[in-house]
């Protein structure tokens, strides 16, 4: 769904971007015009709470949520996802590509995403009753699954490099390995993980079913992840070309710092 206004004179040029899980929600405000961040926070459930009772709180606390929006992009972040080449893709078998890797059931929703300009959809299952909860909030709003825009994003960084990197988005209690190269998705996963050991067993058992060098291969980690980090340290000692997403390039169009823009990459570039 996607929200129309065409009179001029009711627009603000502002963009509200909402990023929800079953943890927590998080949210961004963009000038239009400009593509700056105006305004952002990450906000966590109340453990053991039931998921509308805290977005109807978050929506309490957070006024600026209620105002009006020229556009408003919901963001759902679950990996209950599968990318499907446009050949091969049916919009009428949505369920069907998902069965070999997600449990699915004959009551779920399915949706999908097109990636514009390469060749293939997002398949996922959105979470209806977010999606119930904020239609009593906005009148409309356009809504997809995160990985769309972290695959989106990390093909168009591929660009012009005929060599295969690894890209790690890491959050609080998984991480998703992508593989690319020059705006080839060759591999998307996403793994659960407790321990830094869970996080480098996965990255390696990436690296060796693909063939990966793990002495030539370059790895770019962002989301939840700094060089102080276990998990980094732990990353860093077993691949030779581990470093952090290199984010200068969007700080002056964002205005915000590059870890900033590093830890909340698919929100602000949403």
């Amino acid at each position: 769904m996607v929200i129309t206004n065409n009179d001029i004179t009711t627009k603000n040029y502002k963009k509200l971007s909402i990023q929800v899980s079953l943890s927590g929600l998080s949210f961004c405000v963009f000038d239009l015009i400009t593509k700056k961040v105006i305004a952002y926070n990450n906000v966590e459930y109340a453990k053991n709470s039931v998921i509308e009772e805290q977005l109807w709180k978050i929506f309490i606390d957070h006024t600026i949520l209620s105002n009006s929006y020229d556009e408003i992009l919901v963001l759902h972040d679950n990996a209950l996802n599968t990318f499907v080449p446009e050949v091969l893709f049916d919009s009428q078998h949505l369920g069907s590509y998902l069965q070999y890797n997600v449990k699915v059931f004959d009551t779920d929703f399915f949706s999908f995403d097109r990636i514009d300009n390469y060749g293939i959809n997002n398949i996922y299952v959105p979470y209806v009753n977010i999606n119930n909860f904020l239609l009593d909030q906005f009148k409309s709003f356009e809504y997809k699954n995160v990985n769309s825009i972290v695959v989106k994003k990390v093909l168009d960084i591929s660009i012009g490099n005929d060599e295969k990197e690894v890209f790690i988005h890491v959050q609080k209690d998984h991480f998703e390995i992508i593989v690319v190269k020059n705006q080839q998705l060759l591999l998307f996963n996403s793994f659960e993980y407790n321990t830094p050991e869970d996080f480098i067993y996965y990255i390696l058992f990436t690296y060796e079913q693909l063939q990966l060098s793990a002495e030539t291969i370059e790895m770019h980690l962002f989301g939840n992840i700094t060089e102080s980090d276990d998990y980094f340290k732990l990353a860093y000692k077993f691949i030779r070309n581990c470093r952090l997403l290199d984010t200068k390039q969007w700080v002056n169009i964002l205005e915000r710092t590059e870890l900033e823009i590093r830890n909340n990459f698919i929100l602000f570039h949403s």
